[in-house]
């Protein structure tokens, strides 16, 4: 696979009339994401004493919230395929901060995170109040985070990973870490997990960079977050969900990973958006 497209682009100049986008956008935004914080925080002082971690109405704020998000950018949204039913994880590629309104605004999903993001100012309090699982990439811990994974899916939680392990141009999948699967094959969960393979598709406005929407390597947030408000024309994100896999039909977890990666680059391959070399 070619390296080239990791190199960055130059930082888009914002004109005036962008700087006027996106002050009209990011307001709205702003009052429907953190509006939507504070009524998600207050719901939860309800839903936790009555239904603990189970959270049958707090996800409903959470994809509201996502959905009404991508009105405000003016970024066209849609779903292809079924959405798994009933307990299990989802592998879908990674692209832009933009996964996590994309993912959330169709089905309850709970992420899967490194303990890092839990700090990071804004993303971390959001993450935290959406339920996300934060584990640490430390071997000596894996034992209590298969406990984890196990906890929060008897509850009916479907957790999200990223197995690329890092953010692309939204252009191509990386490999798949098969490290990640190993917790899937531990007892109580390889018995019964299902685990459904999603391609997030985004597709650049006529006549924009083909990545307008990839944020990757060391771009900051703050420049991509005013380049995608300041935008004058959008385009669209798709969320395709293909067929779930059973773990115990699979032999390892690196056919597991394997399989999955390719059901997720057929995806944008068939969408034709693939650019992989």
């Amino acid at each position: 696979m070619s390296e080239v497209w990791r190199e960055e682009p130059e930082p888009e100049r914002i004109s005036a009339a962008g700087w006027a986008r996106a002050l009209l956008r990011v307001i709205p935004l702003a009052v429907v994401v953190f509006g939507g914080l504070a009524i998600l925080l207050a719901l939860r002082l309800i839903e936790r004493p009555i239904w603990g971690q189970r959270r049958p109405l707090t996800p409903f704020i959470t994809q509201a919230v996502c959905r009404t998000a991508f009105v405000i950018l003016g970024i066209r949204y849609r779903t292809e395929g079924q959405a798994m039913q009933g307990p299990g994880a989802v592998v879908a590629n990674h692209s832009s901060w933009l996964d996590i309104f994309a993912l959330n605004a169709r089905k309850r999903i709970y992420f899967v995170s490194k303990a890092e993001v839990a700090g990071w100012p804004g993303i971390g309090w959001l993450a935290k109040a959406t339920g996300t699982v934060f584990i640490r990439r430390d071997p000596r811990e894996a034992r209590l985070q298969v406990q984890e994974f196990i906890r929060r899916l008897s509850y009916g939680h479907k957790l999200l990973f990223f197995p690329e392990g890092t953010s692309t141009d939204g252009r191509r999948v990386l490999t798949f870490k098969p490290t990640l699967f190993a917790a899937f094959y531990a007892d109580g969960l390889r018995e019964t997990l299902s685990i459904q393979p999603v391609t997030v598709i985004y597709r650049a406005a006529e006549g924009a960079d083909p990545r307008q929407y990839g944020w990757w390597g060391d771009m900051d947030f703050g420049p991509h977050l005013l380049s995608t408000l300041a935008a004058a024309k959008q385009g669209s994100v798709t969320i395709q969900y293909h067929t779930p896999v059973r773990v115990a039909e699979i032999e390892d977890r690196k056919m597991l990973a394997l399989l999955l990666e390719n059901k997720v680059r057929a995806g944008l391959i068939a969408a034709g958006v693939n650019d992989d070399d």
